[in-house]
């Protein structure tokens, strides 16, 4: 486990909140410092931390690999973020982009035309995991004379079939 200033922090936080807790019960201060001393990693790393993850939205940063986006397309919200910044698929041709993210999985609709736009590719991206995650992510590769021109991510909220 690494020591962060934040863990510290935390722990500080829950040591003095079960501290006065403990202090409301017993008067005897030696006696509600050890046990809070001994209660406070327990209280932090089995009520706290959980807590924390289950409500934060952090997830894992990866590398863009072409057989983990095709092989488990509900983590590619792991892949994304560094494939944008490091600039992978721009100047990709189509055929290059086929190759590393497979067939494209929609086609975005272009209102002038009145049909969809064979330049604007979409792919899902997954659910990040939280507590109060109520919408999926997507990615819209655009492309111009058939290569990568810009790539967008959006969100949109989660759906499921009506039972009939």
């Amino acid at each position: 486990m690494i020591i962060t200033p934040v863990l510290v922090i935390a722990m500080l936080v829950v040591f003095i909140l079960l501290f006065l807790f403990l202090n409301t019960v017993d008067k005897r201060k030696w006696l509600t410092i050890l046990i809070s001393l001994v209660l406070t990693p327990f209280v932090y790393f089995y009520l706290v931390y959980p807590f924390i993850n289950i409500v934060s939205s952090y997830h894992h940063q990866k590398y863009f690999n072409a057989e983990a986006w095709v092989e488990k397309p509900a983590l590619r919200y792991e892949l994304i973020d560094h494939t944008i910044e490091s600039d992978t698929l721009i100047g990709l041709s189509k055929a290059d982009v086929e190759g590393l993210l497979g067939k494209h999985e929609w086609l975005s609709w272009d209102d002038a035309k009145k049909q969809h736009d064979e330049n604007r590719w979409n792919y899902g991206l997954g659910i990040e995991p939280g507590a109060f995650n109520d919408q999926k992510n997507n990615i819209e590769i655009t492309f111009k004379a058939d290569t990568v021109f810009a790539l967008r991510t959006y969100k949109e909220p989660i759906t499921f079939d009506a039972e009939e």
